[in-house]
């Protein structure tokens, strides 16, 4: 024990870059005094697959598909984000129909991305009853979407200039079943979540992120709905349908008193977010125009179009984590001369060093997933060099990984 004026003696604890409390890689290095979190920090870029690289040697519909394959989650952000930077460069317009469109599948991936999220949330907490309730929900969106686009991952339904299926009036019936279905049950979910004693011993109070951090951090999403940040790029500045819709950011106050930014605070968001969606895509199919569905229905045309397309966007969208951005630099090649992604994760990440700082140990797993992190998003590099032998083999990067994986852990 440390004397009077003397700095209390610390215990630094590494969680990852694999562990069973992470659901993807990333290192986390705590300083501990005693049980309590003194100081966090975090080494991701644990998951980097080269996709920005391999998508600038590809025209833009076939990116499309590595767009979708940045996530599994949240899939059809990404491609819709990446179709709206092109669709800008190139001057083509995209149906209204199509735009409709776009906006159901987007907040169904909300509805089972939230889901997903809340089902990982229990689990954190043990509370594994709850964890397989909130996925049986989450079953009937992924339902919805595979019958809507024939996947239940990676829809592939994102054109550039639309979308590539329909939705007849006969899957609006299907759609329809699902929607109440939700109804139906959400009131459990939120009772369940949001009443129980032990969800809020654990949740309450835990994971605080002040206002002024939220947007000192640029934290985006729930993350920052969370602590009272009223932004949401649907309403900020709205793509496909939304500008017609009646929609506004979710925020926690009113539903359990003033807002605290903690942990509970994020649940309460995007649970009610589910019921949102619900009520976006009711707005959608009431208001559906008829028409065709993309700008072009022969291939080539459009690449064609995107051939002479010179200049630069940015396509933004709101997925279900936050603002996602995707910058896009034509010049008449027919590939992107650059093609840069910004992931919600990446905002939201700094985040996790206030939320850590002072709690226990045993809340870390719950607060580190409170912001619904996704390092397959996140992660980047750019050109690695070393000091003396110019570019970096594969090898190298293994061991230097290796090596400082070690540095960290002694």
């Amino acid at each position: 024990m440390a004397n009077d004026g003397e700095e209390r003696p610390t215990t630094t604890i590494p969680i990852g870059p694999i562990h069973p409390a992470l659901k993807e890689p990333i290192l986390f290095t705590l300083k501990m005094d005693g049980e309590a979190i003194a100081a966090a920090d975090f080494a991701p870029g644990k998951a980097h697959r080269g996709i920005e690289w391999m998508g600038m040697r590809r025209n833009p519909v076939q990116i499309l598909y590595l767009a979708e394959r940045i996530c599994g989650i949240c899939g059809v952000s990404h491609s819709l984000a990446f179709a709206r930077a092109v669709e800008q460069i190139a001057d083509i317009e995209v149906p209204e129909r199509a735009h409709y469109i776009r906006t159901i599948v987007a907040e169904f991936e909300r509805i089972q991305s939230h889901l997903l999220w809340a089902g990982v949330a229990a689990h954190e907490l043990g509370f594994d009853t709850l964890f397989f309730l909130a996925w049986r929900v989450r079953e009937a969106a992924m339902d919805v979407i595979e019958h809507l686009t024939g996947n239940r991952v990676n829809y592939g339904i994102i054109q550039v200039g639309g979308v590539r299926r329909d939705i007849t009036e006969e899957q609006f019936a299907l759609i329809e079943r699902a929607l109440t279905g939700y109804e139906d049950l959400m009131d459990r979910l939120l009772e369940l979540f949001l009443e129980d004693a032990t969800v809020k011993l654990r949740c309450r109070d835990h994971g605080y992120l002040s206002r002024e951090d939220a947007v000192g951090l640029c934290t985006v999403g729930p993350t920052a709905r969370a602590s009272g940040v009223r932004m949401d790029v649907r309403v900020d500045a709205p793509y496909a349908a939304y500008g017609d819709l009646a929609i506004k950011p979710v925020l926690p106050d009113g539903y359990m008193g003033e807002i605290r930014g903690d942990v509970y605070d994020r649940i309460v968001v995007r649970l009610i977010e589910v019921g949102q969606s619900i009520d976006i895509v009711r707005q959608c199919m009431a208001q559906m125009p008829t028409g065709e569905i993309l700008w072009e229905k022969k291939v080539p045309k459009i690449l064609a179009a995107c051939r002479k397309a010179e200049g630069e966007a940015l396509g933004r969208v709101e997925a279900p984590r936050g603002e996602c951005l995707h910058y896009v630099r034509m010049n008449k090649s027919g590939a992107p001369q650059t093609w840069k992604v910004k992931a919600s994760t990446y905002s939201n990440q700094m985040s996790w060093l206030p939320m850590l700082r002072g709690e226990q140990l045993a809340d870390v797993p719950i607060i580190t997933a409170s912001i619904d992190p996704c390092m397959s998003c996140t992660d980047r590099v750019a050109v690695v060099r070393g000091r003396e032998q110019g570019v970096m083999t594969k090898e190298d990067l293994h061991r230097l990984s290796v090596e400082k994986t070690r540095r960290l852990m002694r």
